[in-house]
């Protein structure tokens, strides 16, 4: 039996995540701000899920959560950084305080809670880091710069985390969803106050009030979560996990893309080697 400790359980894919890996008989530390949203899980599996309060911006609710969840199930096995909302808004929009609150949450949240289960782990060596990123890190589409930037953040780091791990038998694994059928499009999606009008047929489209997205997302989040769970239970646990055949062809197209850009501009690059 494992213990998961799973970020961001209130709605969405946490939820389903945590369900799913409850069903099965795990452990779960399962985490939210408002810890009341999680009581329905909680009087479920009342000897396998522990509810706690976790806001990831701060360092003692770190703490607390991880001491409590190896107090009450004796370590943590599996973390899962899925807290995060979206932002939406052109780099010009983009308020500073926003922009800050986005890698707070998602990027800095996300490595202190590396560094918080990491020693345990270390001391074990075992156990599994998987980080949420989003297709849009690949997409890069007009009017989510910043939410794009914090994900392709979360990426990087996670692959050089990966190699550092490795070693010492600890996985790493990123997540790349697609569209799924979640709040994250509604309720979780924020935006900048004032938009700019010369950016109303690029960055504006996206904006909630322009975009007809939500409810419609193709990805089932109870599918997802059964794909999370076999890739971290895989013998060789992938360093990316793309989900959604949405965000399957996206991922193509972008790579098939950038080949062709290095393949045209290939001459240009490597005439800059010193000759002698």
């Amino acid at each position: 039996m494992s213990t998961w400790l799973i970020t961001g359980c209130s709605t969405g894919l946490g939820a389903a995540l945590a369900a799913a890996v409850l069903e099965r008989g795990d452990n779960v530390v399962v985490t939210a701000r408002d810890s009341a949203t999680l009581e329905h899980l909680a009087s479920l599996y009342p000897a396998t899920a522990l509810a706690v309060a976790l806001d990831v911006t701060d360092a003692r609710q770190i703490e607390a959560a991880v001491g409590q969840g190896t107090d009450r199930f004796g370590g943590i096995d599996v973390l899962v950084n899925n807290a995060g909302y979206g932002y939406r808004a052109a780099v010009e929009e983009g308020d500073d305080a926003d922009v800050r609150a986005l890698f707070d949450a998602q990027f800095f949240g996300s490595v202190n809670m590396i560094k918080a289960v990491l020693p345990q782990m270390r001391a074990r060596r075992s156990g599994a880091i998987v980080n949420l990123s989003s297709i849009g890190a690949r997409m890069m589409p007009a009017g989510s710069g910043y939410y794009a930037a914090v994900k392709a953040a979360i990426e990087g780091m996670t692959g050089s985390l990966r190699k550092e791990l490795e070693p010492l038998g600890i996985s790493a694994m990123v997540v790349e969803p697609g569209g799924f059928r979640t709040d994250f499009a509604g309720r979780s999606l924020t935006q900048a106050a004032e938009p700019i009008a010369d950016y109303a047929d690029t960055a504006g489209r996206r904006r909630k009030e322009n975009d007809p997205t939500h409810g419609t997302q193709p990805g089932d989040p109870a599918k997802a979560a059964l794909a999370i769970i076999t890739a971290v239970e895989a013998a060789e646990t992938p360093e990316l996990l793309v989900l959604g055949a949405d965000a399957i062809e996206t991922f193509r197209a972008a790579l098939q893309a950038q080949l062709a850009s290095l393949e045209t501009w290939r001459a240009v690059g490597e005439s800059t080697a010193i000759t002698e």
